[in-house]
């Protein structure tokens, strides 16, 4: 049983949350186009402690979306992550961006296929079951009609994302289920947090980067 602080930055939604448990006290979301991350994260944390009812000497992790995702965005929350665990002497936790975006989908009956924007019609995507196992690694893909058709084929797949209305205006395939508007969040990081506590899962806090999956490119 732990106190957590969960930090989600990998998109344009600026997400912090404390968890008690598994179970979140406190959350602060902005979800704005701009990037809100550097003006609003470090504000968020204050904000959420203070209505949990805790200080920073209270927490016993911080739990960090790792990516892929913005570039900006994960280098921001990770190093406000890293910059924490080093001043508190507590275990950082990572959490795969994609990981945490397929679990917003709740009983599902098919595939769950995330979906990040990486610009143009490329996505960063993985493959889940309805139990949120893992089938297909990450990987940076260019979206075509055909794209996922193994897994249209078969049953039902829902995708979800910022990258789903690329797929949406491609696919018309009728097993095609899209979850539009939906950002990972720390709404869905408290649990996957406290089961990594709990067994040990952290990182190496001096040494932890966030997984860009592709190289920066400066637009």
């Amino acid at each position: 049983m732990a106190i957590i602080l969960c930090l989600e930055t990998a998109t344009t939604n600026c997400s912090v949350g404390i968890a008690e448990n598994g179970e979140l006290i406190a959350v602060r979301e902005d979800n704005n186009k701009n990037y809100s991350h550097a003006e609003k994260l470090h504000v968020f944390i204050d904000e959420a402690l203070k209505e949990a009812g805790l200080k920073p000497e209270d927490l016993e992790a911080v739990a960090v979306s790792k990516g892929p995702g913005s570039y900006t965005g994960l280098r921001i929350g990770v190093s406000a992550a890293k910059g924490l665990c080093f001043a508190l002497g507590i275990p950082l936790i990572s959490i795969p961006t994609l990981d945490l975006l397929a679990h917003k989908i709740k009983d599902a009956k098919g595939f769950i296929i995330p979906m990040i924007d990486a610009r143009r019609m490329e996505v960063y995507s993985a493959v889940f079951d309805k139990n949120y196992q893992q089938l297909r690694e990450t990987k940076a893909q260019i979206l075509e009609e055909a794209s996922f058709e193994q897994y249209l084929s078969e049953k039902e797949v829902h995708f979800i994302g910022n990258g789903v209305l690329k797929f949406e205006e491609i696919s018309k395939h009728p097993n095609a289920i899209f979850h539009k508007s939906q950002f990972p969040s720390v709404t869905e990081m408290g649990k996957m947090a406290e089961e990594k506590y709990q067994k040990s899962d952290t990182e190496d806090v001096a040494y932890f980067e966030p997984y860009y999956l592709k190289n920066f490119i400066a637009g």
